[in-house]
């Protein structure tokens, strides 16, 4: 039994395709943190089992409790702007049923292919792009991480084994998408990074912008996608900076306030 479990807010435009395109599993699972759009309705017009829950703790948290409601022997995880092709799709099912007989592997990692504006990104450090999605319950669960979750492996035999169909990302239909990400993303780094005691300043912002850039555009070959490879390399290079700069706010503030209490 296959369990598809996303998490979600305020995403009625992305809800229905991203659900379609896993019709083929058996349990749906979609926790919501408080939309105010249809996104609920939606999903439960899909067929899915969704928990609404009053706060957000996280990333990583939230997906773990998607996680805690499914029942299928195999999880596949996934968002709601991402899609699953017919090709993935059969890949799956021979997956599950391949080592459900030999015990093969319990972990699989699936390439994703990420869009910007109406055109797949090739390189700027998105592809390739290698993600851990489909496992077998027990194996796997996300770490505690506000953002930038990832799956840590719990199991001492978790074999691991690689797809080749790629995951259809569509995050990026306009600019305005890009900014909306960066700014929860970049807040919730920041937040994360200054709860761990780290400090920044502007010069290490202004530097790791321009790494960024070098990185992506010029090592990772993002001039290779033309003019909105370019773009992409910008972007994430103001993204870092902002990232950056958000943690320098927040450790300058803490310094102020308790300059004040010491007057």
């Amino acid at each position: 039994m296959l369990s598809v479990i996303l998490i979600t807010k305020n995403e009625a435009h992305n809800i229905a395709e991203c659900l379609a395109s896993v019709a083929f599993a058996d349990e749906w699972i979609v926790v919501d943190s408080g939309s105010r759009d249809e996104t609920v309705a939606i999903a439960k017009q899909h067929g899915a089992k969704v928990s609404v829950t009053s706060d957000w703790p996280g990333f990583g948290k939230q997906k773990n409790r998607a996680l805690d409601l499914a029942t299928g022997d195999w999880i596949l995880s996934i968002d709601a702007d991402e899609r699953v092709t017919p090709e993935l799709a059969a890949e799956i099912k021979a997956a599950i049923a391949q080592t459900n007989t030999n015990l093969s592997a319990n972990v699989f990692y699936m390439p994703r292919r990420t869009s910007f504006c109406g055109q797949w990104i090739d390189h700027c450090g998105w592809s390739p792009d290698r993600v851990v999605r489909l496992f077998r319950r027990g194996t796997a669960r996300f770490n505690d991480n506000l953002v930038h979750e990832s799956l840590h492996m719990v199991a001492s035999k978790a074999g691991i084994q690689h797809l080749k169909s790629p995951l259809l990302h569509n995050s990026y239909p306009t600019p305005n998408h890009y900014w909306d990400k960066l700014k929860i993303y970049s807040e919730a780094w920041a937040a994360q990074k200054y709860a761990r005691g780290e400090q920044t300043g502007i010069v290490r912002a202004l530097l790791a912008s321009v790494v960024a850039f070098i990185r992506s555009y010029i090592i990772r070959l993002g001039f290779l996608d033309g003019g909105l490879g370019f773009v992409v390399c910008q972007m994430q290079a103001q993204a870092t900076f902002y990232k950056y700069f958000q943690l320098y706010y927040l450790t300058a503030l803490k310094r102020k306030l308790q300059e004040q209490e010491g007057a």
